[in-house]
């Protein structure tokens, strides 16, 4: 016989008994709640430990990584002013796939003004995602324009050095006249964490002007940067660091270089990708389900990768045609 299902009130007092772990189930019901909900949680929430309150958005943002259907933005907004520094934090990084225009304000708030490091970062790097649909013309100009000044402000400034990076980083979506310059100077500087942050920039800037320093950071010997230049490379779609991504793959030791490599490649495409991928299915074993669903989703965006490059194909043979009648 099977359980019920927990209801939401399950779920609420749960929080309150430390001895219970959170089930994937439970971490379910914090997902759409709707406004009589979030009441009930926020009476609730005083009398919750905060190692407990931390460990369910820890939670809840695995989730959210492993189930794109999962949406907490209700609970998260509701949490942006919580007097721990860490839950603010956090509830942030929930709000990353949310696309309100509503959070600009929020979020150049919290940049501004919140007393701590840790969510004004969390804050600039959200708001990269702004500048990319300004770009694109997804959001009003205005917003865009307020965005881009106080980044811009921030980059300028005598801030701390890891809200400078991260202004950067989200500038990097941006086509102000003033980006280029800015990624260069970072990207001139010895530290490392300032060269990684100007080689993520030149990804976000989708320009080819950066190949020969896209390249160069794949080989450099801090894994910081080459997982900064593996993400560009991705990005850019960056044909002529193929050779060197599928060197690397064969021969990375750092986890997290290792799987950028296999995502970048899946956005590149080209001769000896899928054999290369394919290949990786003999590293793991049958109990390493993670690994193996990241490798499936990489061959799933290679599918999408050379789909789109098919079409590419077509349509500039298609306009050949068209010229030469």
């Amino acid at each position: 016989m099977t359980s019920p299902e927990p209801s939401f009130q399950d779920a609420v007092d749960l929080l309150t008994d430390e001895n219970q772990e959170f089930s994937r189930d439970i971490l379910f019901q914090f997902s759409d709640i709707d406004p009589g909900q979030l009441k009930t949680l926020l009476d609730a929430w005083p009398q919750i430990t905060l190692s407990r309150k931390q460990l369910l958005l820890a939670s809840l943002r695995k989730e959210l990584n492993r189930d794109v259907l999962l949406c907490y933005d209700m609970l998260a907004m509701a949490l942006l002013k919580d007097e721990d520094v860490i839950i603010r934090t956090t509830a942030i990084r929930l709000l990353s796939d949310c696309e309100s225009e509503d959070l600009v304000p929020i979020f150049l708030e919290i940049t501004k003004n919140d007393p701590e490091t840790a969510p004004r970062a969390e804050a600039i790097t959200a708001l990269g995602a702004y500048v990319l649909r300004g770009e694109l013309d997804e959001i009003f100009k205005e917003s865009l324009k307020e965005i881009e000044n106080v980044l811009l402000q921030i980059s300028r400034s005598g801030e701390k050095t890891e809200l400078r990076q991260r202004a950067l980083e989200s500038l990097g979506y941006s086509s102000h006249e003033e980006i280029p310059a800015l990624i260069k100077d970072a990207w001139e500087r010895e530290a490392p964490m300032w060269k990684a942050s100007a080689v993520f920039a030149m990804g976000r800037s989708c320009d080819l002007i950066w190949e020969e320093n896209i390249l160069e950071g794949l080989v450099d010997d801090n894994e910081i940067i080459r997982l900064a230049a593996t993400k560009a490379a991705g990005e850019i779609a960056l044909a002529s660091a193929r050779p060197l991504l599928l060197k690397n793959l064969a021969e990375e030791e750092d986890d997290d270089v290792f799987q950028a490599l296999i995502w970048s490649l899946s956005q590149i495409g080209g001769e000896d990708v899928r054999e290369f991928l394919l290949s990786l299915f003999d590293r793991y074993e049958d109990e390493e389900e993670e690994q193996i669903e990241y490798l499936e989703e990489a061959l799933a965006n290679l599918d999408f990768t050379e789909d789109t490059q098919g079409f590419d194909i077509l349509s500039f043979n298609a306009d050949d045609d068209i010229l030469d009648i």
